[in-house]
């Protein structure tokens, strides 16, 4: 038996070459920028969401809450302090919910001079972070998340807003817009490596197809992944952005090369340079993005 193991890790070890400077089985490089991070870790960005380059703007909470049947769904409202009739935006989480990491990157977008309103769908129906099925009653929980967004006061005049999601709220977005009719209302859409196929469909579906949903999108679509996303989660992506720009639709996705699923929230003591390079470059672009598609 061990005679055999230590066949199969050569022959692993044959199979994906040299690892680079400190990479892993599975494709993760750490370089040692990595473990001196007193190069390049910026708390004012990391905690506050704050930029150089464009200017970045003081973010002030607030907290709601809107109704789907019989639920409250609870709301937090991120105003960008001093901004001039900021466009809302609607953010919509994965499969970890919100917390203190994942909080971060609707508050980012929100220092780019956005009102981003974030509600947390599982606390809603009292559902724990990291839910393996997929409960369908939170894709009517999301589309009247986009009723809420464009109902509040910031939204007066606006008609209609992007929507900007990660993992899993990338079902939850073709749910609101495509199956509960609210394209109509949506400019556009970002989202940070999209679950997009039905999280209770089979193996097969999960690993080779798009969710039909995803070809009848018809607002301009941004997609960011990382050179080492999951290869069932990749895969889909770039056959359902190959469909839309195949029908001439405005569809684009940025691959950033280094790093993986969660670059965009992945904590200190797992973050590296790479990480943090595309974390802004992202939100950089999808605020240029947004701005350019919100009426």
């Amino acid at each position: 038996m061990r005679a055999f193991v230590v066949l199969v890790v050569t022959w692993l070890l044959a199979f994906v070459g040299s690892p680079a400077i400190g990479q892993t089985l599975w494709g993760t490089p750490q370089f040692p920028q990595d473990k001196d991070r007193g190069s390049w870790w910026d708390a004012d960005w990391w905690e506050r969401g704050r930029l150089p380059v464009p200017g970045s703007f003081d973010v002030v909470e607030a907290r709601a809450g809107y109704r789907s049947g019989e639920v409250e769904v609870p709301v937090v409202i991120l105003r960008p302090a001093g901004a001039t009739r900021p466009p809302v935006v609607l953010f919509l989480h994965g499969r970890r919910g919100i917390d203190e990491l994942t909080r971060l990157v609707p508050l980012r977008l929100a220092a780019r001079g956005f009102v981003v309103v974030v509600p947390d769908l599982y606390a809603g129906r009292f559902i724990a972070p990291f839910p393996v099925a997929h409960d369908r009653a939170l894709d009517e929980d999301a589309a009247r998340a986009v009723d809420f967004a464009l109902a509040l006061p910031d939204a007066q005049g606006q008609g209609r807003l992007c929507v900007v999601s990660h993992t899993r709220g990338g079902w939850y977005t073709l749910q609101a817009l495509v199956a509960r009719q609210r394209q109509p209302r949506a400019a556009c859409i970002v989202a940070y490596y999209p679950h997009w196929q039905d999280p209770n469909a089979g193996e097969v579906a999960q690993v080779y197809q798009f969710a039909p949903e995803v070809e009848a999108l018809t607002v301009p679509v941004l997609v960011f992944i990382g050179e080492h996303e999951q290869y069932q989660r990749a895969r889909p992506i770039v056959a359902g952005i190959d469909a839309l720009r195949a029908k001439g639709r405005d569809a684009r996705l940025i691959v950033y090369p280094g790093v993986g699923r969660g670059f965009d929230f992945r904590g200190p003591e797992l973050r590296t340079f790479a990480d943090d390079l595309a974390a802004q470059d992202a939100v950089r672009r999808a605020a240029a993005f947004i701005r350019r598609h919100t009426p």
